[in-house]
């Protein structure tokens, strides 16, 4: 069972969810308990299809703003208490972590599942799904397998080795579950199908190279059609979309996959087995390790939440005052013109120009908030990372594109930095092309997932930034799309180097130049 949704005030949502799906299991299967699943739900703003905000739950920055901590102890820290918050709730299976960059550290990745699953899987553990395997960041020119027009996974660098490198580190530190992408590989040695339908990924690599013995688990909508927010959607069967629904099922089983995503066919596999296409024997091994997680998971046991207690554990203010600090530290500042950063010397009657914020949180720290850049001492700007709308609700979610801002607000904002000194903090959910605002503005920050107070408390040096960039920051679109997808690092003279990040106790004016 997938838990999509927010949780209410007291986190009773999910209590009534876990009761309620124990009782289903009760009254029709009698032997067998519902694992209820979860994408993830700690992030300050909302993915559709990847993703929820917090809501109840602590707040803590994205995955890349793990990254940009380099923190391990933090790493670990979070997923535990994560894991607190699931367990509360009766979220006992975690559809994350995604791992789909091959310059993700690795030892980030073992503290996070260890942090949810524990040393050793048990009753107190929340099991984590690794996904993409293997690997969905070397996708062609940039695309989402989502979707048709980028279903192609490409390697023109021949550096499909380094792509697997977290899936090992995921397995070396017991993930349980695996989870294929959508895309198909072009140009190896391997099938040009989907990756879930694809033996020789599944079975030979995944199961006998890489030695995993865990769940494989597909992604979402393989096998039939469907609709996603009202809209079409067609199965994501990339390689083999003239097979009937049932060749696909069999397909996926062949692979050495496990479960169904986001599939309510049992059927296909009740007729694969009369047919005699699959054999019972086979069905019962992907049977057994689901079962053999929920024994060790105590679902058999003791099935049921408390909710009192999900009401004192979800969202107290110890762990909301750890996720606020991460948020904090996970700032990283990219650029400090005249080390003009923190502000901690205003007078009340310092005027503020603002975009991408509420004055509110300008009214509670007394600064007065005017209309225009004309009239202020300084500009605060937040500011999304840049993408390029596309059509339907789902689709336009997955910020695609140029990661450029077109000439029209390049030149708006350009205005308002040649009229006030302005600090820009940019939420990087994608690494933007952005010399321009590094060239313009007095101070830029990169930001991975964290409210306006923690940008304020940044700005007027309550806290300070402590991140350091997860990636490179490029020159040019051109450079962009000369760059072979599967290679790190290998944009032509970034802006800015993965692990660049100043902080205020070395803020020179030198290193804050755009380089």
């Amino acid at each position: 069972m997938i838990f999509q949704g927010p949780l209410d005030q007291e986190g009773s949502a999910g209590t009534t969810l876990n009761s309620t799906s124990t009782m289903i299991s009760e009254k029709y299967m009698t032997h067998f308990n519902l694992a209820v699943s979860s994408d993830p739900r700690h992030a300050f703003t909302e993915d559709v299809g990847t993703g929820f905000n917090a809501g109840v739950f602590s707040q803590w920055p994205k995955s890349l703003g793990l990254a940009a901590l380099r923190d391990t102890a933090l790493v670990r820290r979070f997923a535990e208490i994560a894991r607190e918050e699931y367990v509360a709730v009766g979220i006992r299976s975690a559809l994350h972590p995604q791992v789909d960059l091959s310059t993700e550290p690795r030892e980030l990745i073992a503290e996070y599942i260890k942090g949810f699953q524990g040393d050793k899987l048990g009753p107190q553990s929340v099991k984590t799904v690794t996904r993409h395997f293997p690997g969905g960041g070397a996708m062609e020119n940039g695309e989402d397998s989502h979707f048709a027009y980028g279903k192609n996974q490409t390697y023109p660098g021949n550096n499909f080795e380094e792509h697997l490198k977290p899936f090992k580190a995921a397995i070396a530190a017991g993930v349980t579950e695996i989870m294929p992408y959508y895309s198909r590989p072009i140009g190896t040695d391997y099938d040009a199908v989907g990756f879930a339908f694809n033996k020789g990924i599944v079975t030979d690599l995944l199961c006998g190279e890489l030695g995993f013995e865990g769940i494989v688990l597909t992604d979402w909508g393989l096998i039939t059609d469907g609709s996603i927010r009202g809209e079409p959607f067609p199965a994501r069967a990339w390689g083999v979309e003239n097979l009937t629904e049932v060749e696909r099922a069999a397909r996926i089983i062949e692979a050495g996959c496990d479960q169904f995503g986001g599939e309510d066919r049992p059927e296909l596999v009740v007729q694969l087995v009369r047919e005699g296409i699959i054999s019972e024997k086979r069905i019962n091994i992907s049977v057994r390790r689901p079962l053999r997680e929920k024994f060790t998971l105590g679902l058999f046991e003791n099935p049921f939440v408390d909710p009192g207690a999900a009401g004192r554990i979800v969202g107290n203010d110890y762990f909301v005052r750890l996720g606020r600090e991460a948020q904090r530290k996970s700032y990283t500042l990219l650029s400090n013109k005249r080390n003009i950063l923190p502000f901690r010397q205003l007078n009340n009657g310092t005027k503020f120009y603002i975009e991408g914020f509420n004055t509110t949180f300008m009214d509670v720290r007394n600064y007065e908030v005017v209309d225009t850049p004309e009239q202020a001492d300084y500009a605060l700007l937040r500011y999304k990372a840049p993408y390029e709308p596309r059509p339907g609700q789902f689709e336009s979610a997955f910020h695609a594109g140029s990661l450029a801002f077109n000439e029209t607000e390049k030149a708006r904002q350009s205005k308002i930095y040649s009229t006030v000194p302005t600090i820009v903090d940019i939420a990087m959910d994608r690494p933007a092309v952005i010399p321009e605002v590094i060239k313009q503005a007095e101070a830029v920050f990169a930001s991975f997932g964290s409210d306006s107070q923690a940008f304020l408390d940044v700005v007027f040096g309550i806290s300070a930034p402590d991140g350091k960039l997860p990636f490179d920051l490029p020159r040019s679109m051109e450079a962009v799309e000369a760059q072979m997808e599967d290679v790190p690092f290998d944009t032509k003279s970034p802006v800015f180097k993965f692990g660049h990040g100043l902080n205020y106790a070395n803020r020179s004016a030198e290193n804050s130049k755009c380089s």
